[in-house]
């Protein structure tokens, strides 16, 4: 039996360290080789990894990001259970705010998870460049039993203020998280290297 996964796309930031590129697109819909959008890297991800339900949550500029999911990403409505839908800022906070980060993003959407009523949810930024078999971090997942698995890729400790970084014991388990630190603890296996987060 499939394990029943939420796929959900973090893709409202600024993106105000691409600035032109982002004057009147939202990051995660930045143009890539061409035709492709950097978007596309995550939601393949998810489709090469038999994930068929996506939500997309969008805030800044989304126009050009809606129109790339409306034209490149249906499946044509003919299960119910597969879908790629953008997601508007719904203001559902008290005070009806914007997203006030990634946290809340997901917090004004629960109404989505509850209604989904998935095993895994699997959350992931929209902006990232990578390939990932985003199946086999789900399978790593329900094999430890983890309550949250965090994505995460090493990078030279130089770059540790460039990241938020995970501060990891031998067995994987995360003891802290360090935001752009340049002294960020070191892989435990590798005194180069630290675990840069991919969200």
């Amino acid at each position: 039996m499939r394990i029943r996964v939420l796929g959900i796309v973090l893709a409202g930031g600024k993106g105000t360290r691409l600035f032109p590129l982002t004057k009147e697109r939202a990051k995660p819909a930045v143009p890539f080789a061409g035709k492709y959008r950097i978007i596309d890297f995550v939601l393949s991800n998810f489709i090469n990894s038999g994930i068929y339900s996506i939500y997309v949550l969008t805030q800044f500029r989304s126009q050009s990001l809606l129109q790339h999911l409306s034209e490149g990403w249906q499946f044509g409505g003919l299960l119910k259970n597969q879908f790629v839908i953008p997601v508007p800022a719904q203001m559902r906070s008290v005070g009806e705010t914007w997203y006030q980060g990634t946290a809340d993003a997901i917090y004004q959407n629960l109404n989505l998870v509850e209604q989904a009523d998935p095993r895994v949810v699997a959350i992931f930024g929209g902006d990232h460049i990578y390939r990932m078999n985003i199946a086999a971090m789900v399978e790593f997942h329900m094999h430890r039993n983890a309550e949250v698995t965090v994505a995460a890729v090493p990078v030279p400790k130089q770059q540790a203020s460039e990241f938020g970084v995970i501060e990891a014991a031998e067995d994987g388990h995360i003891l802290a998280f360090h935001e752009k630190n340049p002294d960020a603890p070191n892989l435990p296996s590798d005194p180069q290297r630290v675990y840069a987060s991919m969200g």
